[in-house]
């Protein structure tokens, strides 16, 4: 945490923008922390609240439209090509747009709220050749509203803003295992209903 609060306190808002970009495309960053960070940052008067949200929100919708691209190119004909080596047929891939096309736009706007989901939502969108547009709508108002509410909650913790490491920490654990949990259920409930 102490390289992000260094090179924010360095290089300002463009920092926060970079470092975002790199959170969202998957690179190990502690988002919600640093977001509040940033807010506490605001309340000492040490940012402009008004920049530090315009920034993190440039960093959090950069850094998903590249995923959605990278997505875009490369995941779907890697998949294709390469996913029945490790079972994933073309089937499989049809029907993982198709949960897609059904839930995108939830998972889309929810995904910045759970770690590890809000890395794979940009890509999937690609993958699933999701209509950019719609993308757009839903990944960029999930990213306004995410950044918003961290960094003012940032502010409004003031000097308690490390409240919310110790939360994420706890907490982001029981949400990764509760995704993965999910994901291993709709994987047996696809198989199974796929031997009926």
């Amino acid at each position: 945490m102490e390289l992000f609060e260094f090179l924010i306190m360095k290089y300002g808002y463009i920092a926060i923008v970079i470092i975002l970009i790199g959170g969202i495309v998957g690179l190990p960053i502690p988002d919600e922390v640093l977001l509040t960070l940033i807010g506490y940052y605001t309340y000492a008067g040490k940012m402009s609240y008004t920049l530090a949200l315009l920034s993190a929100f440039a960093g959090s919708a950069i850094g998903i439209s590249i995923s959605y691209f990278l997505g875009a190119k490369l995941g779907l004909p890697f998949l294709l090509k390469y996913g029945p080596r490790f079972h994933i047929s073309h089937k499989k891939v049809a029907y993982t747009q198709q949960l897609f096309y059904k839930y995108g736009p939830i998972l889309l706007f929810i995904g910045y709220f759970i770690p590890g989901l809000r890395h794979i939502t940009g890509y999937l969108s690609g993958i699933s050749k999701y209509n950019f547009a719609k993308f757009s709508l839903f990944a960029y108002t999930g990213a306004f509203t995410w950044v918003f509410l961290f960094i003012t909650l940032g502010q409004e913790l003031g000097n308690k803003w490390y409240i919310v490491e110790r939360y994420f920490l706890k907490v982001g654990l029981l949400l990764f295992i509760l995704l993965a949990l999910i994901s291993i259920f709709l994987i047996l409930k696809y198989n199974y209903a796929k031997k009926k």
